[in-house]
């Protein structure tokens, strides 16, 4: 579906930046990198025909996108990365945030993405 030229640069700029943010949580803890590429390939299918397959054909993005695509589906291996991933970040904000309120929100908040995740139903089996 094509959209109006002149939002397609807005498209473009969401999908580069989300796709941007994605890879520095690679290397940041608690900064999200599955949300954020996953933004970028929605946005890249309004804005960007050609970051949008690149996207769908990369070894590690990939198959992520196309099972969230198709089935709404999170592999069991992301969802066990993701949840280390937050019980990391949680453990650093207990030991590291004076806080109390800023703790507990922000640990509550992983723990309601978590719950949400799991719930997530797994990709079907590859024929």
């Amino acid at each position: 579906m094509t959209r109006p030229t002149r939002f397609r640069w807005a498209w473009w700029l969401l999908a580069y930046v989300s796709l941007g943010i994605g890879i520095v949580g690679i290397f940041v803890p608690g900064l999200p990198t599955t949300v954020f590429v996953l933004i970028s390939a929605w946005a890249a299918s309004h804005g960007s025909e050609r970051l949008h397959r690149w996207l769908l054909a990369h070894p590690q993005f990939g198959p992520l996108i196309v099972n969230w695509q198709r089935h709404g589906a999170v592999s069991r291996k992301a969802k066990w990365m993701a949840t280390a991933t937050m019980a990391l970040c949680a453990l650093i904000m207990l030991w590291c945030v004076p806080l109390a309120w800023v703790k507990w929100f922000s640990i509550g908040s992983m723990a309601c993405v978590c719950a949400w995740l799991w719930m997530r139903p797994l990709p079907p089996p590859v024929p």
